[in-house]
């Protein structure tokens, strides 16, 4: 589980504020060039005269105690970054508030796709037990007539016969390690499923709880507060609270994203599966054994390895008819996983 203290904030460059910071700047910048190689017969023909000279001097020593002096400095960075956020806010969605409600509408999403592929895969998964047991069954007879025909001296018989039982057992080795494979993705959607639950009422809580607490210190801190505070070196409520929900963002976008691209590579899977004649892309095969040997995954934590293991055990049968695992009611022994990124 993600906490706040693995959290590293993005700078601001690296924001979508940032992006319109470096725009804004860059446009200073060239606006200032321009506007100086334009008026500098002025500005020279004012140096010449003592007084504007002085005027000139006064502002560039302003401008040279802003510079150097750490407290002004930081003020003129808050207000700075405040209004390009501001202007940001217009045209994107940077509020963690309003990001993480756009979350909760993915999720639903999602696990309403989620849950097609799990019955979809369900009702392959039975088919495929199916066909390996009625090639099991035609295995058994072809091997018995095998042995018939050896007994009555049917040479052309027993070797038909043969040869077909082994085809069929060469089939079926095919087709159990499909089936494995196809237990790996089924036990590891349903948890999926099933995490992915319990991340959309933590997230729901915290959005409808942390809504109000958030107008609420907005209310008491005004912005100058909270720039004085920034500025005294305080640690400013404001800002830690604004910083504790955009980790929240942070570990949600990761958690959705992995979440998604699981299920677009579990469905590349299961379409290149054909269970009519028992064949299947090496590809969809290899991207699942590459998730396999992947680190550790952000939504399944250290369960991933618990299902890869029970999915390699034989002795721990996969129950196909047992309904989709729902998340235990929340209680003392489940806690909300964001409320700690808002302990002091």
């Amino acid at each position: 589980m993600t906490t706040m203290e693995e959290f590293k904030p993005k700078s601001f460059w690296k924001r979508p504020e940032g992006v319109t910071g470096a725009l804004f700047l860059g446009g200073l910048i060239i606006g200032g060039g321009y506007l100086l190689y334009k008026f500098l017969p002025a500005i020279i023909g004012l140096v010449t005269n003592g007084l504007y000279l002085a005027l000139l001097l006064m502002a560039l020593a302003a401008l040279i105690y802003v510079v150097l002096d750490p407290k002004t400095r930081n003020l003129v960075w808050y207000m700075y970054k405040s209004v390009m956020r501001w202007i940001t806010g217009v045209f994107v969605q940077i509020d963690p508030i309003g990001i993480l409600k756009s979350y909760v509408e993915d999720l639903k999403g999602n696990l309403s796709k989620m849950n097609k592929q799990i019955m979809t895969l369900r009702g392959q998964m039975h088919k495929l037990k199916e066909i390996i047991i009625t090639n099991q069954r035609e295995i058994h007879t072809n091997l018995q007539m095998a042995s018939k025909a050896k007994e009555t001296d049917k040479q052309a018989v027993m070797v038909l016969k043969s040869r077909k039982a082994g085809r069929l057992k060469e089939s079926n080795i095919k087709l159990e390690d499909l089936y494995r494979k196809m237990e790996i993705l089924y036990r590891v959607l349903g948890k999926m499923y099933e995490n992915s639950e319990i991340l959309l009422e933590d997230i729901q809580d915290q959005v409808k709880v942390k809504e109000q607490e958030r107008k609420a210190i907005r209310t008491s801190h005004s912005a100058m507060k909270s720039a004085m505070n920034i500025i005294s070196g305080n640690s400013d409520q404001r800002y830690m609270f604004d910083m504790a929900l955009e980790a929240i963002a942070e570990d949600v976008s990761q958690k959705v994203g992995e979440m998604e691209r699981f299920m677009e590579m579990s469905s590349n899977f299961m379409d290149s599966v054909d269970l009519q004649n028992g064949v299947f892309e090496e590809e969809g095969l290899a991207m699942l054994e590459k998730w396999e040997k992947e680190g550790v995954s952000m939504l399944l934590g250290s369960e991933k390895d618990t299902l890869l293991l029970k999915a390699a055990n034989e002795s721990d049968v996969l129950d196909l008819n047992a309904p989709i695992a729902k998340p235990v009611e929340k209680s003392a022994s489940r806690t909300n996983q964001y409320d700690s990124f808002f302990e002091a």
